[in-house]
């Protein structure tokens, strides 16, 4: 009887031996692929629809139904009256080593892979994880709307009202307003006053709110290890408790 009790003690150690190497193996991979799975490529963007009827893609979830749906009417309604397309493109989380720009270039060659197909054409990307901005022109755009302008519309018609509360839904609509403004041929209305005030708070996301995914990964696997470590206990504790006692 000792011998088999010896023998049952042994086995809870024998797990957790061959459960820990296991957990930290599925940390290291949780920990990489999890944020990898949340980041975004150009090559993961889907192609414009055939008849080229894609105007606004919020991947990130930044820009409420209402307002997208008066943003791709605005933007349609310029491609109608004047064959300047502007597109407009959020998403939540670069890939490792990505950048606004090279994301906007990659993607503005993916949709538009030859100087024809760029000519008319605008797009405008901003990643909301670090409310970074990027803007890529066509040949033919800019001679309505140049780099200086364009510029100014993601380093300053974007960026304003994401200062103030990162408010995405005013962004984007000052944004369209002011290249619908420019494409059209009307004079520039410019960048938004900043009004400045004496106390400012901060309005970019916090470094907890930053890693907000990183630290629900870290959580999932801390509570994995936690649990690898007490089931055998228990379950070996439960099996003792259900012995019949021997008296002999």
């Amino acid at each position: 009887m000792k011998q088999l009790l010896n023998q049952v003690v042994i086995i809870p150690k024998y797990l957790i031996r061959l459960i820990l190497p296991l957990l930290a193996i599925a940390l290291v991979s949780f920990l990489v692929v999890v944020p990898s799975a949340l980041a975004t490529g150009a090559y993961q963007i889907p192609n414009l629809a055939a008849d080229n009827s894609t105007w606004v893609v919020d991947q990130a979830d930044a820009i409420s139904r209402v307002n997208e749906g008066k943003i791709s009417s605005t933007l349609a309604d310029l491609a109608k009256k004047t064959g300047y397309e502007t597109r407009i493109v959020t998403i939540r989380r670069l890939d490792y080593g990505e950048t606004p720009e090279s994301f906007a270039k990659a993607l503005f060659e993916k949709w538009f892979p030859t100087k024809e197909a760029q000519a008319n054409q605008t797009l405008l990307v901003i990643d909301t994880v670090t409310n970074g901005t990027a803007i890529i022109t066509g040949d033919k755009a800019k001679s309505l709307l140049s780099d200086s302008i364009a510029e100014s519309v993601a380093s300053e018609t974007v960026m304003a009202p994401l200062r103030n509360g990162n408010k995405y839904n005013q962004a984007f609509l000052d944004a369209s307003d002011r290249l619908v403004a420019v494409l059209s041929g009307q004079t520039d209305p410019g960048p938004p006053k900043i009004v400045e005030n004496v106390q400012v708070e901060g309005t970019f996301k916090t470094a907890e709110e930053t890693d907000k995914d990183k630290g629900n990964a870290t959580a999932w696997v801390v509570g994995l290890l936690i649990a690898a470590t007490i089931i055998p206990m228990a379950t070996y504790y439960l099996y003792q408790v259900n012995q019949p006692t021997n008296n002999g």
